[in-house]
This record gives structure tokens, sequence and C-alpha cells, in this order.
């Protein structure tokens, strides 16, 4: 019994952590596993009342204790699961852009098995994370059908690349936050007269063998978050931004910029780990400003990556007018003030 209590106090103090709003890893890793942390919390809570007795007043505290803390979890998890009911997405089509967003592992060699998921969905842009020269040289039989490129090849697991069937306006690549992890910006036609901005992200984690807090990361999407907030267009934000939706930080990002995140209502489509189904996260994201809508929404098979692939299509509502920008108070001004000078400190 000594062994279920310890690890029942943990699962009741654990989920907590990210509250407290310190950077550090050891802070932000409940949010990331609060999946895996409600099935352990149903498994202890069953423990105890098998196991436990009936008239000891620390075994009732601790189960009670247990429901508290998995109705937390759920109340922040539930929205994007396949439960939650989902707004209806019946608009009217006036464009569409597919997208395909991979992030291959820079180790990874089965360049075959990722031109053929490419091929099977054949997007209109395909977005490459971790993708460095040999990456690069591995799928380059790929730019016969996508003849426009942006390249921006790493060997710190932090190369990215965009092939597009479609030309580029406007296209930066950044390196907003580190010197080794870019992003990339550009416009696109969706229509004869309508154009997508998109912003392709990559921010490094909070992890023991990474980034030891969270700064960089939040100062990233935070930075974005402030370029594009005052962009009357279309907009579409990806990629691996190596956080969960339902962190405070990527909450805060939607709230800023007023954007949706397609998933609610369809389920967690958790990306990473490909190799451990028992440790799967939500990693890989796309938001949309309210003028667009997503149609089908899919995860790839596996290519031999630890991360599974995601494929959108990307319709522009007919005769949406962009919305305005949020207003934030001044509270959430602050906060993001002091994420972006964090960086600065740090």
């Amino acid at each position: 019994m000594v062994i279920l209590y310890i690890f029942s106090f943990i699962f009741i103090i654990s989920p907590f952590l990210p509250a407290i709003k310190h950077p550090h890893w050891f802070f932000r890793t409940a949010d990331f596993i609060r999946l895996q942390s409600i099935a352990i919390q149903i498994i202890l809570i069953i423990l105890l009342f098998f196991f436990g007795n009936i008239n000891n007043y620390l075994d009732w505290i601790l189960a009670i204790a247990l429901i508290g803390a998995a109705l937390y979890q759920i109340n922040k998890v539930y929205k994007y699961s396949s439960l939650f009911p989902r707004k209806k997405t019946n608009f009217t089509s006036n464009g569409m852009i597919t997208l395909f967003a991979a992030n291959v592992l820079q180790t990874n060699k089965e360049y075959d098995k990722l031109i053929a998921e490419i091929k099977e969905k054949d997007p209109d842009i395909v977005v490459t994370m971790e993708s460095n020269k040999a990456w690069e040289k591995g799928i380059s039989s790929i730019e016969k059908t996508y003849p426009y490129q942006l390249k921006a090849p790493n060997e710190a697991f932090y190369g990215m690349h965009v092939y597009s069937k479609r030309t580029f306006d406007n296209a930066e690549i950044k390196y907003q936050v580190e010197n080794h992890v870019p992003s990339i910006f550009f416009d696109m036609n969706i229509n004869e007269t309508d154009a997508i901005h998109f912003c392709f992200l990559h921010p490094a984690p909070p992890s023991p063998t990474e980034n030891e807090t969270s700064i960089e990361r939040d100062a990233e999407l935070m930075l974005t978050a402030k370029t594009i907030r005052n962009l009357n267009k279309p907009i579409v934000v990806c990629g691996d931004m190596n956080d969960v939706v339902w962190s405070r930080t990527t909450r805060l990002f939607k709230k800023i910029t007023g954007m949706i995140d397609p998933r609610i209502g369809r389920g967690f489509f958790s990306t990473y780990s490909a190799e451990y189904w028992f440790m799967r996260f939500p990693l890989d994201h796309l938001f949309h400003t309210k003028d667009l809508f997503i149609g089908k929404m899919e995860r790839s098979k596996n290519f031999g990556s630890d991360h599974f692939a995601m494929y959108y299509e990307i319709q522009l509502k007919q005769k949406k007018k962009t919305p305005d920008t949020p207003i934030i108070n001044q509270e959430d001004k602050k906060v993001v003030k002091d994420i972006i000078n964090n960086i600065k400190d740090s």
C-alpha cells in the first residue's frame, strides 16, 4: 500500500505543476502527459477502492483527491477529443490549398516512405522539419512536382524546407529567437484575388536534453503572434510547436491572435511519438483565422520518423470578411511582454 500511496500523491500533485508558471521543463512536463496521467489516475482510483480500507480516512482522502485531479485534467483536454460537440464546417469554399507537414526526424533515412506519403496525398505544399542536406537530397525527386522551394537545412535537428506547386510571395526565412531554429513565412494565392499568409514554426522544446526551460519556445510563439495579429488577411500557422494545445502558452497564442484550432471536436491527432502508442502527445499543430476552414484533416502513416505527418485541406470561406484584431487586456499584454523579455534576459 505504501507504493500505491506514493504514486497517488505524485499524480495528485503533478497535474497542477504547470499552474506555477515556471518555465523549467520539470514544471511543464505535466502538460505534455495529461492523457497518460488521466489513465494512471483512473487505475490508481480503482486500486485504492479494490485494495484500500473502507474505514481508513487516508484512502478516502487520496481517492477523492485523485478524482478531483482527474476531473481537472479532463476539463483541460476534453474539447480536443472527438467527444466534444464539433461546430459545423459546411461553409461554401472560395478556394483551397492542401498542406502536408512532416517532422521527418533528421536521423531517419526512409526517404521513400515519405515520398510515398506525399504522392498519395498530392498536396499543394509540403513542409519538412528536422530536414538537413541529406533529407534535401533524399527527397529531391519531388522537386519536379514542386518547382518552388524555400530551404533552410541544418545539422542541429531544426532544418526546414517548403516545397510548393504554387509560387511564393513575400517569402522570408527568419531566425526569430535561436540562430539554428528557422521559421518560414510567405503569402500564397488561394484564388485569383485572395492570398493566405503562412507561418511555419519549429521551436525547441523544454527538456533535459535540449533547452532547460520553455523560454525560447514561448518567446517564438509570442513573437509570431505579435507579428501576425495585425495582418489584415487570412493566416495559417503550422508546425511542430513542441507544445500541447491545452498549455497556457498555446492558449495565450490563440487568444491574442483570435485563431482557431481545427482539431476541436475531431480528436487529439497525437503526432508524437509514432514509435510508442502509449506515449503520444499532440505536438504538431495548425491554427487558422476565422475566414478559413479546414475540410479534411488526416494523420499520416508511419514513415520512419518519431512523428506522424499531418495533411490539411485549407479552404477560404465564401464572402467571409477577415476578422478584426482581437482586443487583449492589460494583463495579457504584460504576460506577452514578459515572455518576450525573458529571452533577452536569458
